[in-house]
Protein backbone atom coordinates (compact mmCIF):
# COMPACT_ATOMS: atom_id res chain seq x y z
CA UNK A 1 0.00 0.00 0.00
CA UNK A 2 0.88 3.68 -0.75
CA UNK A 3 1.49 5.60 2.77
CA UNK A 4 1.96 8.98 1.17
CA UNK A 5 -0.20 11.53 -0.97
CA UNK A 6 0.43 11.74 -4.58
CA UNK A 7 -1.05 15.44 -4.72
CA UNK A 8 0.75 18.16 -6.69
CA UNK A 9 1.00 21.43 -6.12
CA UNK A 10 -1.20 22.78 -8.73
CA UNK A 11 -4.19 19.83 -7.70
CA UNK A 12 -3.93 21.69 -4.33
CA UNK A 13 -3.98 24.91 -5.95
CA UNK A 14 -7.43 23.91 -8.10
CA UNK A 15 -9.12 22.15 -5.27
CA UNK A 16 -8.69 25.35 -2.62
CA UNK A 17 -9.20 23.27 0.34
CA UNK A 18 -9.83 24.51 3.30
CA UNK A 19 -9.26 21.87 5.40
CA UNK A 20 -6.21 19.46 6.31
CA UNK A 21 -5.64 16.03 7.27
CA UNK A 22 -2.64 14.60 9.35
CA UNK A 23 -2.82 11.39 10.06
CA UNK A 24 -0.90 10.64 13.01
CA UNK A 25 0.59 6.82 13.64
CA UNK A 26 3.30 4.88 15.60
CA UNK A 27 5.89 2.52 15.10
CA UNK A 28 5.70 -0.26 18.12
CA UNK A 29 5.36 -3.79 18.32
CA UNK A 30 1.87 -5.22 17.14
CA UNK A 31 2.43 -9.22 17.87
CA UNK A 32 3.94 -11.75 15.41
CA UNK A 33 1.33 -10.65 12.59
CA UNK A 34 1.42 -7.48 12.21
CA UNK A 35 3.16 -4.56 11.24
CA UNK A 36 5.72 -2.06 13.63
CA UNK A 37 4.06 0.12 11.18
CA UNK A 38 0.40 -0.75 12.01
CA UNK A 39 -0.88 2.72 13.44
CA UNK A 40 0.27 4.58 10.59
CA UNK A 41 -0.97 2.28 7.84
CA UNK A 42 -4.42 2.32 9.63
CA UNK A 43 -4.15 6.33 9.68
CA UNK A 44 -3.51 6.68 6.26
CA UNK A 45 -5.94 3.97 5.60
CA UNK A 46 -8.36 6.19 6.97
CA UNK A 47 -7.00 9.20 6.32
CA UNK A 48 -7.10 8.67 2.15
CA UNK A 49 -10.81 7.43 2.10
CA UNK A 50 -11.73 10.84 4.06
CA UNK A 51 -9.97 12.40 0.96
CA UNK A 52 -11.47 10.35 -1.53
CA UNK A 53 -14.42 11.35 0.03
CA UNK A 54 -14.56 14.95 1.29
CA UNK A 55 -12.45 18.02 0.02
CA UNK A 56 -9.40 18.05 1.92
CA UNK A 57 -6.11 18.09 1.85
CA UNK A 58 -4.48 14.90 2.63
CA UNK A 59 -0.94 15.50 4.31
CA UNK A 60 1.84 12.64 4.85
CA UNK A 61 2.16 10.64 7.75
CA UNK A 62 3.64 11.30 11.64
CA UNK A 63 4.97 7.60 11.47
CA UNK A 64 6.54 7.90 15.01
CA UNK A 65 4.92 9.32 18.19
CA UNK A 66 4.03 8.03 22.39
CA UNK A 67 4.50 4.66 22.20
CA UNK A 68 6.32 4.28 25.40
CA UNK A 69 4.16 1.58 26.98
CA UNK A 70 5.51 -0.83 24.11
CA UNK A 71 9.31 -0.06 24.97
CA UNK A 72 10.16 -3.65 26.51
CA UNK A 73 9.43 -5.28 22.76
CA UNK A 74 12.49 -4.80 19.92
CA UNK A 75 11.72 -2.58 17.64
CA UNK A 76 8.86 -0.15 18.92
CA UNK A 77 10.74 3.63 18.51
CA UNK A 78 8.75 6.61 20.64
CA UNK A 79 9.44 10.50 20.54
CA UNK A 80 8.37 12.71 23.53
CA UNK A 81 4.75 13.58 23.92
CA UNK A 82 6.13 17.33 24.11
CA UNK A 83 7.78 17.04 20.40
CA UNK A 84 4.81 14.87 18.96
CA UNK A 85 3.25 18.67 20.66
CA UNK A 86 6.02 21.17 18.31
CA UNK A 87 5.58 19.03 15.55
CA UNK A 88 1.82 19.36 14.97
CA UNK A 89 1.76 23.11 16.16
CA UNK A 90 4.92 23.54 13.20
CA UNK A 91 2.05 21.63 11.05
CA UNK A 92 -0.47 24.11 12.03
CA UNK A 93 1.57 27.09 11.51
CA UNK A 94 2.92 26.55 8.25
CA UNK A 95 -0.63 25.41 7.01
CA UNK A 96 -1.82 29.28 8.25
CA UNK A 97 0.92 30.61 6.26
CA UNK A 98 -0.44 28.59 2.82
CA UNK A 99 -3.68 29.62 3.52
CA UNK A 100 -5.15 26.94 5.22
CA UNK A 101 -6.86 27.72 8.71
CA UNK A 102 -8.31 23.99 9.59
CA UNK A 103 -6.73 21.08 10.77
CA UNK A 104 -8.10 17.80 11.14
CA UNK A 105 -5.79 15.11 13.07
CA UNK A 106 -6.45 11.37 12.56
CA UNK A 107 -5.09 9.52 15.40
CA UNK A 108 -4.15 5.39 14.95
CA UNK A 109 -2.55 5.27 18.31
CA UNK A 110 -4.70 5.32 21.41
CA UNK A 111 -1.29 6.13 23.33
CA UNK A 112 -1.11 9.82 21.78
CA UNK A 113 -2.78 11.07 24.76
CA UNK A 114 -1.42 14.71 24.13
CA UNK A 115 -3.34 15.38 20.99
CA UNK A 116 -6.02 16.00 22.74
CA UNK A 117 -4.77 18.96 24.75
CA UNK A 118 -3.20 20.14 21.05
CA UNK A 119 -6.87 20.49 19.92
CA UNK A 120 -8.19 21.84 22.95
CA UNK A 121 -5.36 24.61 22.72
CA UNK A 122 -5.86 24.88 18.92
CA UNK A 123 -9.44 25.86 19.32
CA UNK A 124 -9.27 28.52 22.56
CA UNK A 125 -10.86 31.51 20.52
CA UNK A 126 -12.43 29.45 17.81
CA UNK A 127 -12.59 25.54 16.24
CA UNK A 128 -9.87 25.20 14.14
CA UNK A 129 -8.77 21.71 14.46
CA UNK A 130 -10.57 17.96 15.46
CA UNK A 131 -9.02 14.78 16.76
CA UNK A 132 -10.56 12.16 14.67
CA UNK A 133 -11.78 8.87 15.13
CA UNK A 134 -13.29 10.14 18.52
CA UNK A 135 -14.51 7.07 21.01
CA UNK A 136 -17.77 7.86 19.34
CA UNK A 137 -16.79 7.16 16.40
CA UNK A 138 -15.19 4.13 17.22
CA UNK A 139 -17.80 2.89 18.75
CA UNK A 140 -20.64 3.50 15.95
CA UNK A 141 -17.64 1.59 13.91
CA UNK A 142 -17.80 -1.33 15.69
CA UNK A 143 -21.91 -1.40 15.87
CA UNK A 144 -20.91 -1.12 12.06
CA UNK A 145 -18.98 -3.60 11.72
CA UNK A 146 -20.77 -6.48 14.18
CA UNK A 147 -17.63 -6.42 16.36
CA UNK A 148 -17.81 -9.81 18.00
CA UNK A 149 -15.09 -7.65 20.93
CA UNK A 150 -15.44 -4.28 23.11
CA UNK A 151 -13.06 -1.49 22.74
CA UNK A 152 -12.07 -2.57 26.21
CA UNK A 153 -11.22 -6.13 25.23
CA UNK A 154 -9.62 -5.36 22.13
CA UNK A 155 -7.21 -3.11 22.76
CA UNK A 156 -3.93 -4.15 20.66
CA UNK A 157 -3.49 -5.81 17.27
CA UNK A 158 -6.87 -7.33 18.08
CA UNK A 159 -10.16 -7.58 15.76
CA UNK A 160 -10.25 -4.22 14.73
CA UNK A 161 -6.87 -3.55 13.81
CA UNK A 162 -6.41 -6.66 11.98
CA UNK A 163 -9.81 -6.46 10.00
CA UNK A 164 -8.65 -3.20 9.12
CA UNK A 165 -5.65 -4.62 7.50
CA UNK A 166 -7.23 -7.67 6.25
CA UNK A 167 -9.59 -5.13 4.16
CA UNK A 168 -7.33 -2.56 2.80
CA UNK A 169 -3.53 -3.96 3.70
CA UNK A 170 -4.03 -7.88 3.43
CA UNK A 171 0.02 -7.57 2.46
CA UNK A 172 0.90 -6.58 5.98
CA UNK A 173 -1.22 -9.47 7.61
CA UNK A 174 0.92 -12.20 8.26
CA UNK A 175 -0.31 -15.93 9.52
CA UNK A 176 -0.84 -16.24 13.09
CA UNK A 177 -3.69 -13.57 14.52
CA UNK A 178 -6.28 -16.59 14.24
CA UNK A 179 -4.84 -18.13 17.44
CA UNK A 180 -3.23 -15.22 18.42
CA UNK A 181 -6.26 -13.64 21.48
CA UNK A 182 -5.43 -12.60 24.47
CA UNK A 183 -7.41 -11.19 27.22
CA UNK A 184 -5.49 -8.12 29.34
CA UNK A 185 -7.72 -7.79 31.95
CA UNK A 186 -8.65 -4.44 33.93
CA UNK A 187 -5.15 -3.34 32.99
CA UNK A 188 -5.44 -0.93 36.45
CA UNK A 189 -1.61 0.25 36.00
CA UNK A 190 -0.98 0.45 32.48
CA UNK A 191 0.49 3.41 32.68
CA UNK A 192 2.51 2.53 34.93
CA UNK A 193 3.25 -0.86 33.87
CA UNK A 194 3.05 -0.27 30.57
CA UNK A 195 1.56 -3.60 28.34
CA UNK A 196 4.44 -5.74 29.34
CA UNK A 197 2.51 -6.04 32.68
CA UNK A 198 -0.38 -7.27 31.00
CA UNK A 199 0.72 -9.16 28.37
CA UNK A 200 3.71 -11.67 26.99
CA UNK A 201 3.27 -11.55 23.43
CA UNK A 202 2.08 -8.08 22.87
CA UNK A 203 -0.96 -8.61 22.24
CA UNK A 204 -4.51 -7.59 23.90
CA UNK A 205 -7.40 -8.65 22.02
CA UNK A 206 -9.07 -10.85 19.95
CA UNK A 207 -7.98 -11.03 16.24
CA UNK A 208 -9.09 -14.50 15.66
CA UNK A 209 -12.53 -12.87 14.89
CA UNK A 210 -11.21 -10.33 12.20
CA UNK A 211 -12.33 -10.53 8.46
CA UNK A 212 -11.85 -8.30 6.02
CA UNK A 213 -15.68 -8.04 5.47
CA UNK A 214 -15.23 -6.30 9.01
CA UNK A 215 -12.54 -4.21 8.26
CA UNK A 216 -14.30 -2.81 5.54
CA UNK A 217 -17.44 -1.69 7.20
CA UNK A 218 -15.37 -0.01 10.02
CA UNK A 219 -14.02 2.02 7.47
CA UNK A 220 -17.35 3.29 5.99
CA UNK A 221 -18.97 4.04 9.05
CA UNK A 222 -15.52 5.91 10.03
CA UNK A 223 -15.68 7.20 6.60
CA UNK A 224 -19.13 8.52 6.77
CA UNK A 225 -18.16 10.29 10.48
CA UNK A 226 -15.87 12.62 9.51
CA UNK A 227 -18.88 14.84 8.14
CA UNK A 228 -19.35 15.75 11.97
CA UNK A 229 -16.00 16.88 12.29
CA UNK A 230 -16.10 18.89 9.30
CA UNK A 231 -19.67 20.52 10.81
CA UNK A 232 -17.94 20.63 13.89
CA UNK A 233 -15.08 22.90 12.61
CA UNK A 234 -17.92 24.99 10.33
CA UNK A 235 -17.25 23.49 6.75
CA UNK A 236 -19.26 21.93 4.32
CA UNK A 237 -19.00 18.13 4.19
CA UNK A 238 -20.03 18.88 0.36
CA UNK A 239 -17.54 18.26 -2.72
CA UNK A 240 -16.75 14.83 -2.46
CA UNK A 241 -17.69 11.60 -3.85
CA UNK A 242 -20.73 11.37 -2.06
CA UNK A 243 -19.94 8.29 -0.57
CA UNK A 244 -20.12 9.58 3.03
CA UNK A 245 -22.48 12.49 2.66
CA UNK A 246 -24.70 10.51 5.61
CA UNK A 247 -23.77 10.90 9.63
CA UNK A 248 -23.95 7.15 10.55
CA UNK A 249 -26.85 5.17 10.19
CA UNK A 250 -30.47 6.03 12.43
CA UNK A 251 -29.87 2.37 13.64
CA UNK A 252 -26.52 3.30 14.83
CA UNK A 253 -27.05 6.32 16.61
CA UNK A 254 -29.68 5.00 17.71
CA UNK A 255 -27.76 2.21 19.82
CA UNK A 256 -25.22 4.91 20.96
CA UNK A 257 -27.57 7.11 22.00
CA UNK A 258 -29.19 4.01 24.26
CA UNK A 259 -26.00 3.07 25.69
CA UNK A 260 -25.10 7.08 26.48
CA UNK A 261 -28.51 6.77 28.95
CA UNK A 262 -27.59 3.65 30.75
Amino acid sequence: MNLLPTATSTDVEEQQPRVAVLPIGSFEQHGRYLPLVTDTAIACIVAHEIADSYPVHLLPPVTLSCSHEHASWPGTVSISAKTLFALIEDIRASLARSGIEKLVIVNGHGGNYVLSNVVQEANVDEPRMSLFPLSSDWDRARLHGELASDKHGDMHAGEIETSLLLHAAPELVRPGYESADHDGGARRFLLAHGMGAYTESGVIGYPSHATAAKGKAVLDSLTESFADHLDALGESSSGGTGRASGHGSHRDQQVLQERDHR
